[in-house]
């Protein structure tokens, strides 16, 4: 198809309705939309990038925390679709639809992103802004340098984030104990 007719059947403003709609017709990409109506169309995830994710979900789950609470791709409603590629809910307080299939933010308590080729940007500014400013308490950014540094960041009470001691090694940090209430 053509970008032309690609773009003759965009709708003038892109709704959480429409994102959601694209994201369910198109399995070879992923779908967001800021707060501000600004659509990103990525690829899927690439092999390492996943293998990241598996094994943060691995440790979430391994160490107490119920597979309702752990979610992979999850859509939420942070005034825009966002799709973090990991959030952890509170327990008892899984996701939920808000407005249209997005999750809203009752019990979300982190969010991780996995940096990618392409979304570096996204995930260090874009992302780590939107998140603060819906009030998620905790963002943690996973870089692909060849440690897998984790930067974990706290919400403060001016809805901003700091960091929340050392970046330190996947590998590190896969050897603790997460503490998220």
């Amino acid at each position: 198809m053509s970008a032309e007719a690609v773009g003759a059947q965009m709708p003038t403003h892109v709704t959480l309705d429409d994102l959601a709609q694209m994201a369910s017709a198109d399995e070879n990409h992923r779908y967001e939309l800021s707060p501000e109506g600004v659509l990103s169309v990525m690829p899927p995830a690439d092999p390492e990038h996943s293998l990241l994710v598996s094994r943060l979900m691995a440790w979430l789950l391994t160490n107490g925390l119920g597979p309702e609470q752990v979610t992979v791709d999850c859509g939420i409603d942070v005034g825009g679709g966002r799709v973090p590629d990991l959030s952890v809910w509170a327990a008892g307080k899984p996701p939920r639809r808000a407005r249209s299939s997005y999750a809203g933010l009752d019990g979300l308590l982190l969010v991780v992103e996995v940096v990618s080729a392409g979304s570096e940007v996204v995930d260090r500014i874009v992302k780590k802004d939107e998140y603060a400013k819906a009030g998620i308490p905790r963002y943690w950014i996973v870089e692909r340098d060849a440690a897998n540094t984790v930067i974990r960041h706290e919400l403060s009470a001016n809805r901003e984030y700091h960091e929340a001691g050392e970046r330190q090694p996947l590998a590190w940090l896969l050897g603790t104990v997460p503490h998220l209430h």
